[in-house]
């Protein structure tokens, strides 16, 4: 969706480009274009950002207000923005599930044939990361954005944001080729349960924003099956921790 806004207290180029800067910098926003001259701002935002969050991010010398209703733009021009289109819960989420489906029967694939199944869970997981560090992988600085809206530790450390796909990535080998489990399982615990903290709170507070789980390729809102996702993956990662794996 677009916003037309007006700011006052601009009064040169380097205050143009300080306001620009910082409406870009918002959790949210993929462009906003700043004009001296008419003194406007016009937001692209991937979901709707109140103008609180937004005077909140500029100094106090701009004041900034609503011009214009917010106008929906063509899911094909914003590939994480995110449409109301009347869809059910389950048809927004199908994707995810069809994913989480097609894991399992890989892992089942993969272990049919074997005497026991003590490592099928190493392989799950280890296709799990690699599978939905694939997605964030085609848009970080995107995925990196909708993640620091509820990740406690990316609000804190932007660059953790980014690097995020990458240790998924990382993780998923560790556990394909079976190299330190443990440093693995542990670090599994560490980033899902931070993760999970937020994703909690998020739906406590009964907030409306996308879900980062599968980047923005995919469209997703943040319901109780992002929270079941990552606890699937953090009960597994404890019980081989005590299983001594």
């Amino acid at each position: 969706m677009k916003h037309t806004y007006q700011i006052s207290g601009m009064t040169c180029n380097g205050c143009r480009s300080d306001v620009e800067k910082r409406l870009n910098a918002i959790p949210g926003v993929k462009e906003a274009m700043v004009t001296l001259e008419n003194e406007q701002a016009v937001i692209l935002m991937a979901y709707h950002i109140g103008i609180k969050t937004i005077q909140e991010a500029l100094p106090k010398k701009y004041v900034i207000t609503a011009m214009t209703k917010p106008e929906v733009i063509d899911s094909s021009s914003s590939s994480s923005s995110i449409i109301k289109s009347g869809k059910s819960k389950w048809e927004q989420l199908l994707p995810l599930f069809l994913i989480l489906g097609y894991l399992t029967v890989a892992t089942v694939l993969l272990n049919y044939q074997r005497e026991n199944w003590d490592e099928a869970m190493l392989d799950f997981m280890g296709l799990f990361f690699i599978v939905f560090s694939f997605f964030k992988m085609l848009d970080v600085k995107g995925f990196s954005k909708s993640f620091s809206m509820y990740d406690p530790l990316a609000k804190i450390i932007p660059i953790y944001g980014w690097a995020y796909p990458f240790l998924e990535t990382a993780l998923g080998f560790m556990f394909l080729i079976r190299f330190e489990i443990d440093i693995a399982l542990i670090a599994t615990l560490i980033i899902l349960g931070i993760t999970t903290i937020g994703v909690t709170k998020t739906l406590l507070d009964k907030k409306s924003i996308p879900c980062a789980c599968l980047g923005t390729a995919l469209k997703l809102p943040m319901t109780e099956a992002t929270f079941m996702e990552n606890a699937i993956m953090i009960v597994m990662a404890v019980f081989m921790l005590l299983q001594g794996f």
